[in-house]
């Protein structure tokens, strides 16, 4: 039962989408203009659900080349009016066009001459009268079965006031690298979005015993080496296990020589690893799921190619919080 009616919700809010997308026309290429005309802000208000909606555009303009800002209407009428500049645009959001609080504001816009974009879904409405454009987003009906909630109607204003965030990204050139320059703490994205190749350690630098080798070779290059682990290579380079900083502490803790124990007891077999054409994101959910924070990478025959260390993926701040 709840599949069936959460299937229906989708189906209704999706049926309100395509509703909106075949009205589209020039009102929406007029309201493009306008912003991109504006040489200030986009000053986006509503109340209520209409407000949240309103914050959510805000941020997603924000982040790809449209200043904006979030005002409320009943904080505006107290003072935060002077927020507003002559040369911002506003972007007035209310399904039915007759909230009572955003309307009381339209006047003191207007005296301001700031143009006003309309995000309303009753084309003979107070808000929609009182315009400039008008961006039409009425849906045939809500999701909520008593016609009650906001649900295929915020839907249908979040969605177009997506479009209008994507239509000015592209009037304005918006690239990858503005988008990047908007959003200094999305490093770790961009770093799990390569390959394991081109972030995984190399040659030299992977600590490495072959399996002839004693356990006292296996700590000297763990020290060397000090990324927490070596591995265990057979004759022909292919991975045979691993040896942690966390072994050789479990095994003097219950008072056992890691010397005696010796390298084919001591160490783990068949180690988790990874190959070198997945993403950075696929190691990091490896070591997530296995909780390690070393990670082999293997090539053909499961011979070693390099290590992976979970602050080469996250770098020192994000690793300090993660360990």
């Amino acid at each position: 039962m709840s599949i069936e009616l959460a299937r229906e919700v989708l189906t209704v809010e999706s049926e309100g989408l395509l509703a909106v997308r075949d009205r589209l026309g020039e009102e929406f290429v007029r309201a493009v203009d306008v912003i991109m005309a504006c040489p200030s802000r986009l000053v986006v208000t509503g109340i209520g659900k209409s407000g949240l909606v309103g914050q959510k555009i805000v941020a997603t303009l924000n982040s790809t080349g449209t200043p904006s800002f979030f005002l409320h209407p009943v904080e505006a009428m107290h003072g935060d009016l002077g927020m507003v500049a002559p040369t911002d645009v506003i972007l007035a959001i209310s399904y039915s066009g007759e909230t009572s609080e955003l309307n009381r504001l339209l006047g003191s816009l207007r005296e301001r001459g700031v143009p006003i974009i309309a995000l309303c879904g009753v084309a003979e409405s107070t808000l929609a009268r009182q315009a400039l454009v008008t961006l039409d987003v009425a849906i045939p009906r809500e999701a909520c079965p008593l016609g009650l909630a906001p649900t295929t109607s915020t839907t249908a204003t979040l969605a177009m006031g997506d479009a209008l965030a994507v239509a000015l990204l592209n009037r304005k050139k918006f690239r990858a690298e503005d988008f990047r320059r908007n959003h200094p703490g999305g490093s770790l994205g961009e770093r799990l979005k390569v390959a394991v190749r081109e972030v995984m350690l190399t040659g030299e630098s992977v600590p490495t015993v072959p399996v002839t080798a004693t356990m006292e070779d296996a700590v000297a290059e763990l020290n060397r080496k000090n990324l927490g682990a070596v591995f265990v290579t057979g004759a022909t380079g292919q991975l045979l296990g691993i040896v942690t900083d966390g072994d050789i502490r479990r095994m003097l803790s219950a008072g056992k020589s890691p010397g005696a124990v010796g390298l084919a007891g001591g160490m783990t077999r068949n180690p988790v690893a990874i190959t070198a054409n997945l993403m950075a994101a696929d190691a990091l959910s490896l070591m997530q799921r296995h909780e390690i924070t070393v990670l082999a990478v293997v090539g053909v025959e499961g011979r070693l190619l390099g290590i992976l260390h979970l602050h080469d993926l996250l770098g020192k701040g994000e690793f300090r919080f993660l360990i």
